[in-house]
Order: C-alpha cells, then sequence, then structure tokens
C-alpha cells in the first residue's frame, strides 16, 4: 500500500485531522490508516533538536551547491558539510550517476539526513545531461491542462526518488512579461494560468513525497535584470503586485504547499527600504508570514548572488527564512550565524523556530525516523527512463520535439 504523499500529510497536521480508513476494499492508493500522526511528528522533532549542539542546529539551515560528480574533491566536500551537520545540498550540472551517488554518500555520512535539491523547474535535464528531457516552461502547449500538469510533476518525483533527490527548487510561479529574464522560465502572462499550472505541477511532486518550492517571492516575472548580477526592483504598485505577483503565491498558500522561495528583488511599494526581499523582514515576516499566512519552509534564494551583496545569513534568519542556500563560503556563514547567537545579536529562538520547520519537514518526506533516529532507507532502484516519461514530454510541447530515446 503506498504512503501518503507531502500534500495529504501537511494537510493532516495543519488541520490536526487523523484518517481512519473503513474500507477494507479500497483501492491501493488509499492513504493508509495515520493515529496520532501529529504527536508522533513533533516528538520526533523534538527529540533531533534537543541532540544538537549550537553549531549543528546552524548547520541544518544551510544548503551549500555541488556539481553533481563522483570525484574525490566533490566526496571530500562532502564529508566536510556532513561533519558541520548541513541541512542538505543543492546538485549542480552533472549527471544522473554523479547526483545519486552523491545523494547516497551524503545520506550515509550525515548524522541527520539532508535534503538533496536540485533546480528542476522543467524536468532533471534542466541540471543533469542524461536525464528525461521535457520542454521548458514557456514552450509548454497552450492546451496543456492541470492534470497533464500533475502527471508531469508526479513523474519528476518518480524520477528523483530514484537518484535520492527529495526537494525540487521549483516551480517558478512568476508571472512573466515580454522582456522579462523569467519569460523562459515562466507559465506565462496570465496569474490564473500560472497558478494553476505551478500547483498541479507541485501537486505531483508533493503526492510522489517530493518537495515543492515556489520561486521567487514575491515575484521576479516583471523584473528584467538578473538577479545573479545584480539587485532587481519591483516597480509595480502595490495594487498591480497584488493581483499579478502575489496571485499565485496566494494560490500556494491556500492549497498548504511546502515551501518558499524568496528572491533577491527590491520591492519599493511593500519595503520602503529597499532590501533585497530575501532578507527583508517586512516581505517574509509581515507579507509572506503573517499577510499571506504562509506556515511552511521559506528559503532565500542563492545568497552568493550579487542580488544579495553586502548581505548573509544573518540578515535573512533575522528577516524571517529558514534555510540559506548557497552561501559564498558555508562554514564562515555558519560560524558568523553561532556568534551572532551567542552575542545576543541574534535571538536563539529565531534559530530555533527555523530548525523545527526543517525537521519536520524531514520527517515528511522520511529523513527522520518516528524515534527521531536517521532512517536506515536506500535509495529506490530502478531506471529514470521510462514510456511515461517519453510520452508526458511529447504532449507538453506545443513544438513535439523529438524527445530523447528511452534507455
Amino acid at each position: 500500500m503506498r504512503c501518503p504523499g507531502i500534500f495529504f500529510i501537511v494537510v493532516l497536521l495543519l488541520t490536526g485531522c487523523r484518517y481512519q480508513q473503513t474500507d477494507a476494499s479500497a483501492q491501493d492508493d488509499t492513504p493508509p490508516v495515520i493515529s496520532d500522526f501529529s504527536e508522533e511528528a513533533y516528538t520526533a522533532v523534538d527529540s533531533v533538536a534537543a541532540s544538537l549542539s549550537l553549531r549543528q542546529k546552524v548547520g541544518q539551515l544551510f544548503m551549500p551547491a555541488l556539481y553533481a560528480s563522483d570525484d574525490f574533491w566533490t566526496r571530500r566536500q562532502l564529508r566536510e558539510y556532513a561533519d558541520s551537520a548541513i541541512g542538505g545540498i543543492v546538485l549542480l550540472k552533472g549527471d544522473v550517476a554523479g547526483a545519486k551517488a552523491l545523494a547516497h554518500s551524503v545520506r550515509h555520512i550525515s548524522q541527520i539526513s539532508p535534503f538533496i535539491a536540485i533546480d528542476a523547474e522543467w524536468g532533471l535535464a534542466m541540471r543533469l545531461t542524461d536525464a528525461p528531457v521535457f520542454p521548458d516552461n514557456s514552450s509548454l502547449d497552450p492546451a496543456v491542462d492541470d492534470q497533464l500538469m500533475y502527471d508531469y510533476g508526479r513523474e519528476l518525483a518518480r524520477e528523483c526518488r530514484l537518484i535520492g533527490i527529495n526537494m525540487v527548487l521549483g516551480p517558478v510561479v512568476d508571472v512573466s512579461v515580454p522582456n522579462g529574464f523569467m519569460r523562459r522560465r515562466s507559465f506565462g502572462s496570465d496569474p490564473a494560468r500560472v497558478a494553476d499550472l505551478a500547483i498541479a505541477y507541485a501537486r505531483g511532486l508533493e503526492d510522489g513525497d517530493v518537495i515543492s518550492v515556489a520561486k521567487h517571492f514575491p515575484g521576479h516575472g516583471s523584473v528584467v535584470a538578473d538577479s545573479h548580477k545584480t539587485t532587481g526592483v519591483i516597480s509595480r504598485s502595490l495594487n498591480e503586485m497584488d493581483s499579478i505577483d502575489l496571485y499565485p503565491f496566494r494560490k500556494w498558500v491556500e492549497q498548504r504547499l511546502s515551501a518558499v522561495m524568496v528572491g533577491h528583488l527590491a520591492v519599493p511599494s511593500i519595503d520602503p527600504e529597499m532590501l533585497p526581499a530575501a532578507v527583508s523582514p517586512t516581505v517574509i515576516r509581515d507579507l509572506l508570514r503573517n499577510d499571506l499566512g504562509f506556515s511552511g519552509l521559506v528559503l532565500t534564494d542563492a545568497i552568493n548572488m550579487k542580488g544579495a551583496s553586502g548581505y548573509g545569513a544573518v540578515d535573512a534568519f533575522r528577516a524571517g527564512a529558514d534555510i540559506v542556500l548557497v552561501p559564498e563560503d558555508t562554514f564562515n556563514e555558519i560560524n558568523r550565524v553561532v556568534q551572532a547567537v551567542e552575542d545576543g545579536q541574534l535571538e536563539i529562538t529565531v534559530i530555533e523556530e527555523a530548525l523545527r520547520r526543517v525537521l519536520f519537514y524531514k520527517y515528511i518526506v522520511g529523513l527522520i525516523s518516528p524515534g527521531g533516529n536517521k532512517p536506515e532507507k536506500s535509495i529506490e532502484k530502478g531506471n529514470v527512463y521510462s514510456p511515461i516519461a517519453d510520452s508526458i514530454s511529447r504532449r507538453l510541447s506545443k513544438h513535439r520535439p523529438k524527445v530523447s530515446s528511452l534507455h
């Protein structure tokens, strides 16, 4: 019997409901009996948190990047990250074998099983050269519907699990403009359609036990600038932001999906100080948490981008982020955060609240056992290529390109 997906479990915990299966003839995809699940989850989270030193707690809130390559230098770096109790890694370019080897190694050597994340906005081939190919978001057929997007997300989740990936840094929910930087990565210029396609895709991922991450809050679609090079400025009014950029994120929050990535975007209509959103308390705590009511994981965009120049992890955590992605120097940033806590410049409660959310979602995807221990769970076996992937790719594309043959 298949376990319930992330979406089902999160809704269960947030609503305080308990599921009971009463129909003995239920099909295999019916969720199993879940009793006192919330108590079990939070007991495990508290047990793990209590076992960690301050430095380990802080380490859990960082996710540095590594190329998906199974070589000596990458493995050595992986060991150093594991020794610092980092919460996860972001896989960069490489191949399926390299990604799988790293995922297996870091899970084996880490005290707490890590998140393994990847930018897969249009499938794993966006980063892994020999993964199934799907069209980029701007090339989707206008006839693509929610069901096809759900199937797409579910297929991608299957491929991720075979490699050991448990978090996809996507979908992009930015509403694009013709000359915007995000036009290739966006689902388009209609906020409602962007929301519908992104949520269906994310539901497929989460029903397949992979965390989805909506990006780039509060909306990168109208910005021409590249955040890798500079801080983009959203010049829209608050009313325009509300009806266009924030619309997909509001729908995302209503669906209780897992995570949101905050971009390096200055928003004068929201934050007069024009701080990059990823380090802005006004954007994260006031807008995302309080106004929109988001209770899931908040990730920064890669903090080593020029768009966040002059700011660091301390600023991001103080603003309300739970996880800092890809710092310039992970170990120095961990040290700075630890020092800030010890000096009273950063409240320990800020770290503990973020840690609790991180561990909660690790529990949801099976990285922490009910007893609070690291489960002895191996990566699933199988081939990332399948007839289903091939069929979905063809149906998604308005150009019907010749896709990679099955391996």
